[in-house]
């Protein structure tokens, strides 16, 4: 009795270990491109390669083939039309550049994502894109445990100060 199954051609099993790699990216957002013309993708990609970020259109099927076994297996089954994947290890300069060329193109359209192994919804996605950058917070960060080391130091000193005054007075008045 002959089998139906064929071995998988050796272009689409490449795909699929390129879309796994992909996929173990910390940010994996899917977006909807239809409608987009090659100009406009072109552009998208260049800002998303100065964010260090990638864009990659994949098929459904293969999409599906990938994602198992991996955080992003639930958002297969619910894939539908043209799919693209924004992916990055900085999860929150892609949110940041994909909300950018959003406010800029009605084709362009989000789907859902994985951000460090859990589902993220298209309103995650956008509050995502309004958290400052790495280097801000850790500014913001070091600020807040600057200031009440830099308090302590200004009363000391002015209590050290004080103390100064009071002996100069005290040294004064026996001189005179």
């Amino acid at each position: 009795m002959p089998t139906f199954e064929r071995e998988p051609r050796p272009e689409k099993v490449a795909a699929v270990q390129e879309l796994k790699k992909i996929l173990g990216s910390s940010a994996v957002i899917l977006t909807d491109y239809q409608g987009l013309d090659v100009k406009a993708l072109s552009a998208f990609r260049r800002k998303l390669h100065q964010a260090n970020s990638g864009y990659k259109i994949c098929k459904n099927t293969l999409f599906r083939l990938a994602a198992k076994d991996t955080p992003a297996e639930p958002l297969a089954s619910d894939l539908v039309g043209p799919t693209a994947i924004v992916f990055s290890d900085d999860a929150i300069a892609a949110a940041k550049t994909l909300q950018d060329c959003l406010k800029g193109s009605k084709a362009l359209k989000l789907k859902a994502g994985v951000v460090d192994g859990h589902i993220v919804t298209v309103s995650q996605i956008e509050e995502l894109s309004k958290i400052p950058p790495k280097e801000m917070l850790y500014a913001m960060l070091v600020g807040g445990l600057q200031s009440p080391i830099t308090g302590l130091v200004t009363t000391m000193n002015q209590m050290i100060a004080g103390l100064v005054f009071t002996l100069q007075d005290v040294a004064d008045k026996k001189a005179a």
